[in-house]
């Protein structure tokens, strides 16, 4: 997404909006936390601050497909993401243009969260000795757990 900054340096333009639906090419920005993207789109504007320099604020939002953090399935994960971005600190020198998709796409990276899960019922996740509780069911007194939590409390 190549945007032409000609007319906001020249001051023909107060600002340049944007609003844009966004596609991120799987060869070039995907990583494994990221199954896919849908729907992102930009919203927002270039324009110049006091100290003439070129920022981009705006809104990006979408829906990743991550993998759930318990059941290991594909899921959906809606963001919306809050840009203030000066496009001063990577633009090329001498150049009047700028790709802005190397910076939305690293503030989607920022937004993939560590776990996610929609999970909410826990009784299918056991095996031989051991299951999967809920926080809830961690905080009950007849909670096998209980004397474990007691005494890490009390060291």
């Amino acid at each position: 997404m190549d945007i032409n900054l000609d007319e906001l340096y020249s001051d023909i333009l107060d600002s340049i909006s944007l609003d844009e639906d966004i596609i991120f090419l799987q060869e070039t920005y995907y990583v494994d936390d990221i199954k896919r993207l849908s729907d992102v789109h930009l919203n927002g504007e270039i324009t110049k601050n006091n100290q003439s320099e070129v920022i981009l604020t705006g809104t990006l939002r979408g829906v990743m497909t991550i993998l759930d953090s318990i059941s290991l399935d594909e899921v959906n994960y809606p963001f919306s993401i809050e840009l203030e971005e000066n496009l001063e600190e990577i633009m090329e020198k001498g150049k009047n243009s700028i790709d802005i998709l190397d910076i939305l796409w690293q503030n989607i990276v920022l937004e993939v969260p560590l776990r996610y899960t929609e999970v909410t019922d826990y009784s299918k996740y056991s095996g031989d000795g051991w299951r999967l509780i809920s926080e809830e069911e961690l905080k009950y007194e007849n909670n096998p757990f209980q004397a474990l939590l007691k005494n890490e409390k009390e060291e």
